[in-house]
């Protein structure tokens, strides 16, 4: 399976939000699944491609011009695709994903979340994001997400689109119906 992650690429974060993830590309790589991320080497992506790729695993990171430039693009990722802008990125990790979970993260991590999920709201595609709660830090996402549904404001079931997991055994779970 190729899986995407979205998460930040911020390093002063929670210690277990470090290594919770890195739990995560563990899985990814013992599992023989290939880790589709933003091919930068700071924080919780560098931190789940080293250890999708140390697991075993494969690494495709999908890395704008600018972090490149940047000298910000991993040196354990085993495929690179490179793009102009991060929007590119998002569609190319749509593209080379089966699915995508969502770590945390900041303003591009939610873009990227709403970015797939409302794709998938209009039948562009059929994928998931799972969104992996470490220590309910998307608590207040799913409570809006929530309250949106119950005000109307939601097409369909968004859970057929959006999935809540608090540890790895859940995101394992969820994955299971995706293989």
């Amino acid at each position: 399976m190729k899986i995407g992650v979205f998460c930040s690429a911020n390093s002063n974060l929670d210690p277990d939000f470090f290594r919770l993830t890195h739990e995560l590309g563990e899985w990814i790589g013992r599992n023989g699944h290939t880790l589709v991320y933003g091919g930068c080497n700071l924080g919780l992506m560098e931190c789940v491609a080293q250890a999708t790729s140390a697991a075993g695993g494969r690494v495709v990171g999908v890395i704008p011009r600018l972090l490149l430039e940047g000298e910000h693009a991993s040196d354990v990722v085993d495929v690179t695709i490179h793009c102009e802008r991060l929007s590119d990125r998002k569609d190319l990790m749509l593209i080379h994903s089966d699915v995508a979970i969502a770590l945390p993260g900041g303003l591009g991590t939610l873009d990227e979340i709403f970015s797939m999920v409302g794709e998938a709201t209009l039948a562009y595609h059929h994928k998931r994001v799972i969104v992996y709660n470490m220590k309910g830090f998307w608590d207040s996402l799913e409570a809006l997400l929530a309250d949106l549904g119950r005000q109307g404001m939601l097409r369909g079931d968004i859970s057929r689109h959006i999935v809540f997991a608090t540890s790895l055994d859940d995101v394992v779970k969820y994955l299971s119906h995706i293989s």
